[in-house]
């Protein structure tokens, strides 16, 4: 496989971009490779520059669960730029957006668009905050909320693959008011609770926690958070930027059957396009201005392009509930692959999976928490992802990141999974 362009704009991309690249895990310093340069994509396939083929399951990292350049999607993102690229002044489609997600997911009363998932998080918390009237807010180790400040403390996705639990820059004041729990343990949040009495805004929560690897909550898990939170006077926040519109038209607290407080979505509802939103009960959406007195604000908030291609991928799911069904029968097929391979040549490895979403890990041990997850050997990872890339198979570039599967992908995509991994 020649990856001589790749390895040349890399080269080039590190004279003016910190590390070459604008987001730290498409670096591939955790597989100890080069990355790749993207030319285009089509379906659940994506060609680099130097024309390799590879079957996509990075999908934007989860967004793109139609696949890539759907020609639906397409055709409204054309339709919409047509027009005018953005406005700064609303316009009828995001109108037609926020009624799509209010209608589907029933947790949602109102919501307000952003442009991504870190901004749909950050302005959860603050409304948390200015409803609840306090200023802890108590989240996972090993749980990724986006880059905002009080949010990226024992955080995972990229801050966990390139070592950095922490970040330089971060004001110790706005890591104070962030309380740390472990993820699957109800005693370490009843401690805190139990500690900060009457303090506690918000519990934020990946529903299943999908950037520490896939780590599903263990069984009354999210109950006990939804009970200890109106106990206590606390909003219950949970952070479907992954989850949200892949695991069912409801997400995550569709499937568990659990209403939070606040949700926050990301990229999907844009159809992979930057956007993001949060939004839940009335009385708290409420007090986002012009209606009450938490600011936020965004130029680019309800941008036309992106709420055109998320109509489209939320009409496109709804008027097709059995993409999900394809998509769990196929991510099973590669979890049983994978399992019956690495047990036949005795070697240890767990393999979490819901939905379209599973990950790899290599280890003997179960895999239910950050501390467990961090058992798994990168190395092993490292040689399993470069195994499959020089066979034509993408995968995340992270042992801390998921596989993601979209309706693109076609049984001959399976199946040629299935025939690499069993020759690895």
């Amino acid at each position: 496989m020649k990856i001589d362009k790749s390895l040349e704009f890399f080269k080039k991309a590190q004279q003016n971009i910190p590390g070459g690249v604008n987001s730290p895990v498409r670096a591939f310093r955790a597989v100890n490779r080069t990355p790749l340069f993207i030319d285009h994509a089509k379906g659940s396939k994506i060609y680099d520059v130097d024309g390799n083929e590879y079957i996509d399951y990075v999908c934007s990292w989860g967004p793109n669960i139609l696949g890539h350049c759907n020609e639906e999607v397409q055709e409204a993102v054309i339709k919409a730029a047509m027009k005018g690229m953005t406005f700064g002044a609303p316009t009828k489609a995001e109108i037609d957006l926020a009624d799509l997600i209010c209608d589907t997911v029933p947790s949602i009363e109102m919501v307000r668009l952003v442009s991504s998932g870190t901004e749909a998080v950050m302005s959860a918390v603050r409304v948390a905050r200015g409803y609840t009237k306090r200023d802890k807010i108590i989240k996972f180790k090993g749980c990724y909320h986006g880059h905002s400040d009080g949010l990226l403390v024992k955080a995972g996705s990229g801050a966990l693959t390139e070592s950095i639990p922490d970040s330089l820059g971060v004001p110790k004041d706005f890591a104070d008011n962030t309380l740390i729990a472990l993820y699957n343990d109800k005693e370490s949040v009843e401690k805190l609770f139990d500690t900060y009495k009457g303090k506690i805004a918000a519990v934020i929560v990946e529903p299943v926690a999908a950037n520490m690897g896939v780590v599903l909550p263990e069984e009354g898990f999210l109950e006990f958070l939804r009970n200890i939170t109106l106990k206590n006077d606390s909003l219950l926040i949970f952070d479907e930027v992954i989850t949200g519109f892949r695991l069912g038209l409801e997400g995550a607290q569709g499937l568990y059957g659990i209403k939070p407080d606040l949700t926050t979505f990301g990229k999907i509802i844009g159809g992979g396009m930057p956007v993001g939103a949060y939004g839940g009960r009335k009385d708290i959406m409420s007090l986002v201005a012009p209606l009450g007195p938490v600011y936020q604000a965004g130029t680019l908030s309800g941008n036309p392009v992106a709420t055109a291609a998320g109509i489209k991928t939320i009409e496109i799911l709804k008027r097709n509930p059995n993409i999900y069904k394809e998509l769990n029968i196929k991510a099973d097929i590669i979890k049983n692959t994978i399992v019956e391979t690495t047990s036949r040549k005795g070697l240890p490895i767990q393999v979490n999976s819901i939905g379209s979403l599973l990950c790899t890990f290599f280890t003997k041990d179960p895999v239910n928490s950050y501390d467990s997850a961090l058992k798994s050997d990168t190395i092993a990872y490292s040689y399993f992802f470069s195994k499959m890339l020089d066979n034509g198979i993408y995968l995340a570039p992270s042992q801390f990141e998921a596989i993601f599967l979209s309706a693109a992908h076609s049984d001959e995509d399976i199946k040629r999974t299935c025939e690499v991994i069993e020759n690895i």
